[in-house]
Formats: structure tokens, C-alpha cells, sequence
């Protein structure tokens, strides 16, 4: 259901989607303010070498470009950091909850950065990490396509550093890993990115016109 829902998002028409502007899940639903972490646990700084906290992405990492994922770095990490976890949510997605963009779990502290296009997705296999279920019911990077005429939408990059290394499934989903952040996480980061469709432009298929036939989205 959630991965239908996904891709009906991307085809709403801009008249919908301007009538739909108030409706967003909020960023008091994404994981980071789900969990408490910012009441006696620590902070770390999660960054960007592709776009400043709360500007624009880059379109190349959108759907309106080559879609892959943007690269990350991370410093400030808490004595006792064991493991991370990567969550990527919309914020402004018009559904009850944010859609959910890419899960990365089982992430090394020490490595300090996730390079670009480190997360799968497409054609691209991505550079090995163990990857969750984004709201397409696929373990990619599911690249920023917010709805027509919406808005603003703010992207949540969260990430969570855990006192252990917990055993996930193969593929865990938001739920599983919300319950191991509840009983391990120690610190958290936080960074936003922004994407907005206004135009109503639909992408087209390449080597078709711009009088042919439209892209489904």
C-alpha cells in the first residue's frame, strides 16, 4: 500500500496538488522528533558537501536529474558510538506520516562520510551498505519527486548513532528501525534539505517532444 501510494503522489496533477498544500505529514513526525533525543542525549553534525542545511538540493539528486543520492559527513560522534543508522524522510509529504527516502543501518563511525551515490538506486549498486526499505518498498535512495503545485518540501537527513551494533533483517523497514533507535540510540544529527516542484512540468521521455506523449512521473 505504501509503495502505491508513493508512486500516485508522484502523478498528482498541479491543481491537486495546490489543494492539497496544507495537508503534510510535519516535521514533528519524522524519527528524530519521535524519539526524544534532544532531552539528555547528545548531538553530532550532520552536513553536506552538496547543499547548505535548509537549501535547496541539487537537482542532480533529485528525479528531476540523475537521481543519486547526495554525499554526507558526519562529525561531533558521542564516546560509545558502535554503529549508525541513515534515515531520509519528507517532511512535507501529504500523507499521514513522511515518506521515507532511504534507510541505511549498520553504518562504521569511523568512516565519517557516505561518498555520493553510496546508495543504491536505479541502475547504480550503490557502494555495499546495508540498505532498508524506503516508502517504495525498495532498498534504494529514492530520489526527492515532491507532488506538483505542494510546495516547499523539507527532506530530514537523521542520523542516529547507536551504543551497539543491533542484528536488522535484510531489509528493515521504518518500524524496525524506530524500535532499535527507542532502546539504543545515544546521539543524533540532523540535516535539511529543500525540494519544490511548481511548475507543473511533468519529465519527458527522452527523444520524445515536448508535444508527444508525457512521461508517467
Amino acid at each position: 500500500m505504501r509503495g502505491y501510494t508513493c508512486r500516485m503522489l508522484e502523478k498528482l496533477p498541479e491543481a491537486v496538488g495546490r489543494a492539497l498544500h496544507g495537508v503534510r505529514a510535519g516535521l514533528d513526525n519524522i524519527v528524530f522528533n519521535t524519539l526524544g533525543l534532544r532531552e539528555g542525549m547528545a548531538s553530532m553534525t550532520l552536513t553536506s558537501l552538496a547543499f547548505a542545511d535548509h537549501a535547496p538540493i541539487p537537482s542532480r539528486y533529485t528525479a528531476d536529474g540523475e537521481g543519486v543520492s547526495p554525499p554526507l559527513q558526519w562529525t561531533g560522534l558521542p564516546k560509545g558510538a558502535a554503529s549508525l543508522v541513515l534515515v531520509v524522510e519528507d517532511a512535507d509529504s501529504p500523507t499521514p506520516n513522511p515518506l521515507v527516502h532511504a534507510i541505511v543501518v549498520g553504518l562504521a563511525p569511523e568512516d565519517g562520510a557516505l561518498a555520493e551515490a553510496a546508495i543504491p538506486g536505479g541502475d547504480r549498486e550503490g557502494a555495499g551498505l546495508h540498505v532498508g526499505l524506503n516508502s517504495s518498498l525498495q532498498a534504494t535512495w529514492l530520489p526527492p519527486d515532491p507532488p506538483p503545485g505542494h510546495g516547499v518540501h523539507r527532506y530530514a537527513f537523521q542520523l542516529f548513532a547507536l551504543g551497539t551494533v543491533p542484528v536488522f533483517s535484510e531489509e528493515p523497514g521504518r518500524d524496525e528501525v524506530l524500535g532499535e533507535l527507542r532502546d539504543h540510540a545515544i546521539a543524533s544529527g540532523l540535516l535539511i534539505g529543500t525540494c519544490e516542484r511548481s511548475d507543473g512540468s511533468i519529465k519527458i521521455e527522452e527523444g520524445v517532444s515536448a508535444s508527444g506523449p508525457l512521461a508517467a512521473g
